[in-house]
């Protein structure tokens, strides 16, 4: 038990803050968001044996919360906005903010889960590929309509365009 709960422990002080803000940016709200780290953490827990590699740990919790998100988000029916004080916005002005938080908003889930995995988490195609159950390509082609798509929106209804580093 005791080697269980120290891996555990580790688990949760390694990567509670990104499982955090990949929840928040799923649903867009804090509670919610917290409450499926939790449930994250509860399920990796209990299935702490199944854990063989500790380098597997980043992409098992968050196919974790991936699948807690989906089974909470029958149950859930309203979505908020992303936090002001989210790194990404830091630099922006409020409006080019407010801007890109409304247009990553209309991005299908299955662009933006991928372009949130990237930007925020800072992971690979290939961790990306692993955790949504993706091929390799069919990341890379997400990633891509998602930029294509925000870099449309954003020309469209900005008259001072957003910083385009943002979602390069």
């Amino acid at each position: 038990m005791g080697n269980a709960q120290a891996r555990f422990e580790a688990l949760v002080r390694a990567w509670s803050a990104d499982l955090y803000r990949f929840a928040y940016w799923l649903c867009r709200d804090r509670a919610w968001a917290e409450d499926l780290v939790q449930e994250t953490f509860l399920r990796a827990w209990r299935a702490i044996g199944n854990l063989r590699e500790e380098k597997a740990a980043k992409g098992w919790l968050l196919t974790i919360l991936r699948n807690e998100y989906v089974r909470s988000l029958a149950k859930k029916t309203e979505a908020h906005d992303a936090p002001a004080d989210e790194p990404i916005f830091e630099t922006m002005a409020p409006e080019e903010a407010w801007l890109l938080r409304r247009e990553l908003s209309k991005l299908p889930g299955e662009y933006l889960e991928p372009l949130l995995l990237q930007v925020l988490g800072g992971y690979s195609c290939e961790e990306i590929a692993q955790t949504l159950g993706i091929s390799r390509a069919a990341v890379m082609t997400r990633l891509f309509r998602a930029r294509q798509r925000l870099r449309a929106a954003l020309e469209e209804s900005s008259s001072h365009p957003v910083p385009l580093e943002v979602i390069q």
